[in-house]
């Protein structure tokens, strides 16, 4: 393992991770960071509407063209490493190899970070099925007793990335990310998710709205931010 920091996003679906924490990853990848994407789904079923009206579409054409739309957008943002996993969609199909699986990537990564979903979505299972998933892989990559010839994972904090409807979702921000810096690139990446042009407006509008928040919340200006809601306390040795 290196001495370079790095982050761990796990994506439900291979948009997720470009609406909910381009801006992060652009910041941190912009600092020198090295950041992973899991994409455990291609969301070929529930998240590729307009693919699905074109005469002659197939599973295959729709995944590769997922595929092909979350890997240039990944580009633009500075992933380092952005995995496909083809895990199904709606639903997941979220085995104990592929928990496995996971543990091993916290392993071999020790993320600073974890970003994911929200404990909870009425509208898409997915997404608190993908969380707990993450949730349970930080867990064991932290267990002594799995593959204990390997050093344990750390404690990284874990930040649970906006659902399409907070109010419905029991989510509240308690972390304001400023993203002005790399908005441009958080813009063009979600621009390269053709399959979904109807929610390119809508993520622009949450981020200013995000924004307006965090600069009533700071002496620093913010025109565009991102929100997550921390599941751990945040220890500190100082308030200042």
């Amino acid at each position: 393992m290196s001495d370079m920091k790095t982050g761990l996003v796990v994506s439900a679906h291979s948009a997720d991770f470009v609406w909910r924490a381009g801006g992060a990853i652009a910041l941190h990848t912009a600092a020198g960071m090295q950041v992973t994407v899991i994409c455990l789904s291609y969301g070929e079923r529930g998240e590729s509407a307009k693919l699905w009206r074109q005469k002659g579409m197939t599973l295959d054409r729709v995944k590769t063209s997922r595929q092909a739309e979350a890997q240039k957008a990944a580009g633009l943002l500075g992933v380092h490493d952005i995995q496909f996993w083809d895990l199904g969609d709606y639903p997941l199909n979220l085995t104990e190899a592929a928990l496995f699986r996971l543990a091993d990537v916290f392993r071999a990564i020790h993320p600073s970070f974890l970003l994911t979903h929200s404990k909870e979505d009425l509208y898409n299972h997915d997404h608190p099925a993908a969380t707990d998933f993450a949730q349970h892989a930080r867990i064991l990559g932290q267990a002594h007793g799995y593959k204990p010839e390997q050093k344990v994972s750390g404690s990284p904090p874990v930040y649970l990335f906006e659902p399409h409807q907070p109010e419905q979702c029991n989510w509240k921000p308690d972390v304001l990310l400023k993203i002005d810096s790399v908005w441009d690139k958080k813009r063009a990446a979600i621009e390269c998710m053709e399959g979904q042009e109807h929610l390119w407006e809508y993520y622009t509008r949450v981020a200013q709205q995000r924004g307006a928040q965090a600069a009533r919340n700071s002496d620093d200006p913010c025109t565009w931010g991102e929100g997550y809601q921390r599941v751990f306390p945040h220890v500190t040795g100082t308030l200042a």
